[in-house]
């Protein structure tokens, strides 16, 4: 699918928070895939210069605005498992910075801002490696003839699946811009 920005908060300049490059995002979703755990993204930030204590991430977990982890076992023999977040947590961490800069409250956030955000973004995530694997299912062997028809038909599922997300954020931005007007009309 292509990449839509799913970037709702304007950061401003003078909050001293420096936004990541879209480049250093992509970088550490495409070399950690498989998730993070709580140390390697607070090493992320702390390499950016941005401090992120392990207690703050934890408290965002707890709070809501950031997604449960997912425990995976380590190989090897009485190793354990250990938690792994979505990649995504580093987004959220920085769109939850950047509302708190704007002057918005942890219950303002979690009330209001960011309850979809993390769900429409997982149900992106899953529609892409869904289209992926039936995409190397209608290409089939290498050898074998292309079956235009499928071809086609998953062309469509694509920009259906495309337009989904994309009309779920306009949505969820909408919502945001709401809840953000009638903050500032108290």
């Amino acid at each position: 699918m292509k990449r839509i920005d799913t970037t709702f908060v304007a950061i401003p300049e003078a909050s001293g928070l420096r936004r990541f490059s879209e480049a250093e995002l992509a970088e550490i979703e495409r070399s950690h895939a498989e998730g993070l755990s709580t140390q390697q993204v607070v090493e992320f930030f702390a390499r950016h210069g941005e401090r992120l204590s392990e207690a703050t991430f934890r408290k965002y977990v707890q709070l809501g605005l950031l997604p449960r982890s997912v425990r995976v076992g380590r190989k090897g023999k009485h190793r354990g498992s250990q938690g792994l977040y979505p990649v995504a947590v580093v987004r959220q961490i920085e769109a939850v910075r950047g509302l708190m800069a704007q002057g918005y409250t942890i219950q303002d956030i979690q009330r209001e801002l960011l309850c979809l955000r993390t769900d429409i973004d997982t149900l992106a995530k899953q529609l892409t490696q869904l289209l992926s694997a039936l995409e190397l299912s209608v290409r089939g062997e290498q050898d074998a003839p292309v079956d235009e028809v499928m071809g086609r038909a998953l062309g469509d599922a694509r920009q259906v699946a495309d337009q989904l997300v994309e009309k779920l954020r306009a949505i969820e931005q909408r919502l945001a811009m709401r809840a953000r007007m009638a903050r500032a009309a108290v």
